[in-house]
């Protein structure tokens, strides 16, 4: 390879100026408003690395003035502050030229970009004569022996007068070289986009890209025109005559000629992409995330030209910005700009909600702690100066973190205590288990609603334990559309329990000397408050509870008691034991003598388990906790203590059925929790046959959507519980079972012979 082609590229940049009135629109870009103020702003956002030198041409001619020369430095200033000046990357030197060159400073003087815009300020016009572009190039100070040194290349700001001197200098293709704006910023990015498509600048954000876009190149001619007609006297052949005849006269004016050309320009994503602007209104953008709304005059007082809304309920919202490196830097400052829309649209000076803003990626940070701003624009600069981060996406360990240090130390009791939401923002899968720190941060009386893209839809729904918490947008500006329904979930209430399912659900209390009478009575408290939220019958839910200290007892099963009114006076005379309690041994009771068709369960009823534990006896729990599971009863554990036990641990199976609570008084914060949990079990799919309604060992066999019972010698009914007289029965019969009590088997809710848990 010849040495000169390992040299970095060299190029001149001539800046010419020309002497007309500066009101004159020589080149127009044709775009929306937006897109002239995206060009403005990717002039700000473009870098250039590469290895390169970059030598001014500005012209210091008389012609010129001083006062386009200043105008000339201040462009080559802008241009520097896009260029990575040092000794190995780019270099930059100057050259004032008229009848004579002038060097300013050569390519390798200046080290740093501070001494370049220093320098180029302090150039002094030199009135160097006439302008003669040609003879500035041919006495160029270049060193001989660097070959690499290209002399026809890139750039132009202004127009000459005359445009095909300008062509016969530049390289190919002429219409990206010589370049052409009336705006610092529009030269800026014209130039540097030309440097872009040789790979050597760069933008700094994703999603920029160079496009053509149509212009209109006007030149300043001098015309000539047809005036009319006159009279002329012209010589005749003959001596003593003189002819008269009309002759054409011509008038020459200046006129600017259009001719249609094309500009490349870089656009980077901007503020007015996702349409923020309702009810008619224009878009203007500011910069790379901030925006203004020219609305209607019926819309003129509020942000986006929206109605306005309002928080008028008493409200902490932390909003939780996934800034991880799979969300990019476009979702991250999409997020921002989706927050900042929201609070300008529902805060006022009488709400009482109080904001945050955290954001995570590898670590979680409160960037403006909640209620800690002046007032709106305050919250809203606060904002804008959160950077971007990368790193993983660890949403698991940011909605930990948010649940203990996201709304500070303060401590609230009772009906002081003001509603806490998470609203979490992301657009990227997480890298970390999401399942048990969001149960535990909705452990903690935590709202958390879930707010990104359709791809993360599962997640979001796993994050906050709910469906209907959930918001998801399948195109980016999409997003901002869900201000009003995030504004309605923070200020509404979901009702609580589970209407209209059916289930079958037993309570089993740790009454054992570890927990005492006193904490049994909170347990007794808070099982009553459950009840509550349910509608008790034999058709929708069935309670029962069993307890366990030194012995195990059956308080009352599920077909005891069939209005709430009656669970509820039951659960308050359920007796406290004492003793050493085994868990192990409570939950096999009620695998044999409580969750049976005998004993009152139903075939085809969900079933779950509410095991709530001191801690201590739940040693020899894991196996019958696994063996309910098996039979389709789904078990979770409330452990209650400072310390969880590993034994607890265990017992809360793989699927990590298990709410921890640190204090017997603290179980009512759990709740909403525990009901979600219970909820979420009775639209579990159910097996007919598991937890089997078959008695005296008769066998249950599925049979289409139903079941049956093929019961053994001696016995015969839908479950095998009727004694076959003598002489009256064959050894086995099979019954074809149908629903009992009311309870429909086939509902939508359940599909009838699937295997369970």
């Amino acid at each position: 390879v010849p040495p000169f082609l390992l040299l970095p590229p060299h190029f001149l940049l001539r800046v010419f100026s020309l002497l007309v009135c500066p009101s004159l629109h020589l080149q127009e870009v044709h775009g929306s408003r937006e897109t002239i103020g995206k060009i403005s702003v990717a002039s700000k956002l473009m870098w250039c690395s590469a290895a390169a030198d970059v030598l001014f041409l500005i012209d210091g001619s008389h012609s010129i003035g001083k006062g386009s020369f200043e105008r000339s430095k201040h462009f080559a200033i802008t241009v520097c502050d896009a260029l990575d000046i040092g000794p190995e990357r780019v270099r930059v030197g100057a050259l004032q030229f008229g009848s004579t060159p002038h060097l300013e400073f050569p390519l390798d003087s200046l080290p740093t970009r501070q001494e370049v815009k220093a320098k180029i300020k302090r150039m002094v016009f030199k009135y160097l004569g006439g302008w003669r572009d040609g003879l500035a190039v041919k006495r160029l100070p270049v060193n001989p022996k660097d070959p690499g040194l290209r002399l026809n290349s890139p750039g132009r700001w202004n127009f000459l007068p005359r445009w095909e001197e300008l062509l016969t200098l530049a390289s190919e293709p002429k219409e990206q070289y010589v370049l052409s704006a009336e705006h610092v910023e529009d030269a800026t990015n014209g130039l540097l986009s030309t440097l872009s498509s040789l790979d050597l600048c760069t933008t700094a954000v994703p999603g920029c890209r160079v496009e053509a876009h149509p212009c209109e190149r006007k030149t300043l001619e001098t015309t000539r025109e047809l005036a009319g007609n006159a009279l002329c006297w012209r010589g005749s052949r003959w001596a003593d005559a003189v002819l008269a005849v009309r002759c054409p006269f011509y008038s020459w004016k200046r006129v600017f000629l259009t001719h249609p050309a094309t500009c490349y320009r870089t656009t980077c994503p901007g503020p007015c992409d996702s349409r923020p602007c309702q009810n008619g209104g224009t878009c203007i953008p500011e910069g790379l995330d901030r925006y203004h709304c020219l609305c209607p005059l019926a819309f003129g007082g509020e942000a986006n030209c929206a109605p306005k809304l309002s928080l008028e309920c008493r409200i902490d919202v932390l909003f939780l910005l996934d800034s991880s490196a799979a969300t990019a830097p476009e979702g991250f400052l999409r997020a921002k700009a989706f927050v900042k829309r929201f609070v300008q649209a529902v805060l006022s000076e009488e709400s009482r909600a109080r904001v945050g803003v955290a954001s995570y990626s590898r670590e979680f940070v409160v960037a403006v702690p909640v209620g800690e701003y002046q007032d709106v624009p305050d919250l809203i600069r606060n904002l804008d100066s959160i950077p971007f981060r990368g790193g993983p996406t660890l949403t698991g360990n940011a909605l930990r973190q948010a649940a203990e240090h996201g709304f500070g130390s303060a401590t609230w009791t009772g009906q002081d205590r003001p509603r806490r939401v998470v609203v979490l923002l992301t657009e990227a899968h997480s890298q970390d288990a999401v399942a048990g720190p969001a149960r535990r941060a909705r452990a903690r009386e935590l709202l958390v609603l879930g707010l990104g893209s359709e791809a993360v839809r599962a997640e979001l729904e796993e994050a906050t334990g709910s469906a209907k918490h959930v918001m998801v947008y399948a195109e980016p500006q999409d997003l901002f559309n869900h201000i009003p329904e995030l504004q309605g979930m923070l200020c509404s209430r979901p009702r609580p329990g589970c209407p209209a399912q059916s289930l079958d659900l037993v309570f089993l209390l740790d009454a054992s000397a570890s927990v005492g009478p006193e904490n049994f009575a909170q347990l007794q408290s808070f099982v009553r408050s459950c009840v509550l939220q349910f509608d008790v019958n034999a058709d929708v839910t069935q309670v029962g509870l069993v307890v366990y200290g030194g012995q195990v007892q059956t308080a009352f099963g599920l077909d005891a008691h069939l209005t709430q009114a009656a669970v509820l006076r039951a659960v308050s005379q359920a007796p406290y034991l004492g003793g050493v309690g085994s868990a192990g041994t409570a939950l096999l009771h009620i695998h044999g003598k409580v969750m049976t068709v005998q004993k009152g369960a139903r075939p085809g009823v969900p079933k779950a388990v509410v095991m709530i534990t001191g801690g201590r006896g739940a040693e020899d729990a894991a196996a019958p906790a696994q063996q309910l599971r098996n039979n389709g009863i789904s078990v979770l554990v409330v452990s209650v203590g400072p310390v969880l036990r590993e034994a607890v641990r265990r017992l809360a199976g793989p699927r990590d059925a298990l709410i921890h609570v640190a204090a017997y008084t603290d179980l009512r914060f759990h709740q909403d929790v525990l009901i979600e949990w219970i909820c979420g079990e009775a639209k579990r799919p159910v097996n007919l046959c598991k937890p089997s309604p078959c008695m005296n060992e008769g066998t249950c066999v599925l049979r289409n959507s139903s079941y049956r019972c093929e019961c053994r010698g001696g016995w015969e009914g839908p479950h095998c519980g009727n004694r076959v007289l003598r002489g009256d029965a064959p050894k086995a019969r099979g019954i074809h079972q149908e629903p009992a009590g009311g309870h429909q088997l086939l509902n939508s809710q359940h599909v009838l012979g699937h295997p369970g848990s």
